[in-house]
């Protein structure tokens, strides 16, 4: 592996997660310097590449590095006979089976458990680990359909639209891994580990977040809105010259700046547009209003007049504009690891920042089995125990 020392490098973490919200989890863990083992079917067992796309494709880089990889057999008594081994010395396991494969395989919470008390098992299934839908396969956008998001994105009339990312997914891995460092702080206090369980529709419906908060406190079903804020006008986006930009100018001393900066003094003191209930409800008038003034100037030129008087504002890029922008290049957005196949390769950078520690970076996604000896000779395995092993198909 590596040498870095960082906040969670004194914990093991057992991966058996595939495909997208597992994986999200155990990066956070595996960045933050946890010491992960990926474990993975012998290819014996399962020839396929598996779900989550081709091994060495970006997404599947992006999502497994800063692992060590072994396989196991874990349909094999053997084999999850050498998983409880792990178990013992492991500090958690992160699963996104269905819920029910967890039992018929022996990893259930409470077998773990009984091998280490002090276990925190993490898992993220579709739409819980048990109620009516536990055994129903899980996938992101049925997630964002049932959860609501689908029915308030995109214009008003379109009809339901997806996300443009796998928002379900990565919001669940995100609040499995919270889950989990919980439960990890509590152990230190108690000594026993937990259960901790998210999933797709959970996290789905949490960030709806002000939207869900309208129904469950005022019965207000939200619609679709496009590109306005629901609530907060103007916040939405305007043709420039040459493009587009974002302009959020809610609250009356933000519009009187946006109105000055703009030079429309008639809009500012137009009595239909006084209040922000008054803009909210003239909200086709008073984005037309603005965008007569934005169409006069280019989006950079318009950024800066604006952004220098305070008023949010801000480009709308497409993917290769974002990472060329110098202040995502300040935060270091991407980071460079160097792959034995794919040579240099840039991966998404970690979002969290701490005063005392950088997240890991450069470590490739492992190999399937690239590091199955050195972990088992770890937990004390000799040579030729490693190559029985082999042979009878369990790593």
């Amino acid at each position: 592996m590596d040498d870095y020392k960082g906040p969670l490098s004194r914990f093991t973490v057992l991966d058996l997660t595939r495909v997208r919200s597992g994986p999200t989890c155990v990066r956070q863990l595996a960045d933050w310097g946890a010491n992960v083992i990926k474990i993975e079917a012998p290819e014996a067992i399962d020839a396929s590449s598996g779900m989550g796309g081709a091994r060495n494709g970006p997404d599947f880089q992006n999502l497994h590095r800063n692992k060590r990889g072994i396989t196991l057999n874990l349909k094999d008594p053997n084999g999850v006979a050498l998983f409880n081994k792990l178990v013992e010395t492991a500090d958690v396991v992160v699963e996104n089976f269905r819920p029910d494969v967890k039992n018929r395989l022996g990893i259930d919470y409470e077998t773990l458990k009984a091998v280490n008390k002090g276990i925190v098992l993490g898992s993220i299934s579709g739409f819980g680990q048990d109620g009516p839908y536990e055994r129903r396969p899980g996938f992101d956008q049925i997630a964002q359909g049932m959860g609501g998001l689908m029915s308030i994105t995109g214009l008003p009339g379109q009809g339901p639209v997806r996300v443009g990312i796998p928002v379900a997914d990565l919001t669940s891995g995100i609040f499995c891994s919270l889950g989990i460092m919980i439960a990890l702080l509590e152990r230190d206090e108690t000594g026993v580990g937990q259960w901790v369980q998210s999933s797709l529709l959970q996290s789905q419906i949490a960030m709806l977040d002000f939207q869900a908060a309208r129904w469950l406190v005022k019965q207000e079903v939200a619609g679709q809105a496009g590109n306005n804020h629901p609530t907060s006008i103007p916040t939405g986006v305007f043709k420039t010259s040459d493009g587009h930009i974002n302009i959020a100018a809610s609250g009356d001393a933000m519009w009187t700046r946006l109105c000055d900066k703009l030079g429309a003094d008639e809009m500012r003191d137009n009595p239909n547009y006084a209040t922000g209930e008054l803009r909210s409800s003239n909200r086709n008038a008073v984005n037309s209003a603005i965008e007569a003034f934005t169409l006069t100037k280019t989006s950079a030129e318009w950024i800066e007049s604006l952004a220098g008087a305070g008023v949010p504002c801000g480009p709308i890029y497409s993917i290769d504009q974002v990472f060329a922008d110098p202040q995502v290049q300040h935060l270091g957005m991407e980071h460079q690891v160097d792959h034995p196949e794919l040579g240099k390769i840039n991966l998404v950078g970690q979002a969290i920042k701490l005063s005392g520690h950088e997240s890991r970076k450069g470590i490739p996604t492992p190999e399937r089995g690239q590091h199955t000896n050195e972990v088992l000779a770890d937990l004390g395995l000799s040579s030729d125990e490693i190559q029985s092993l082999s042979d009878g198909g369990v790593i």
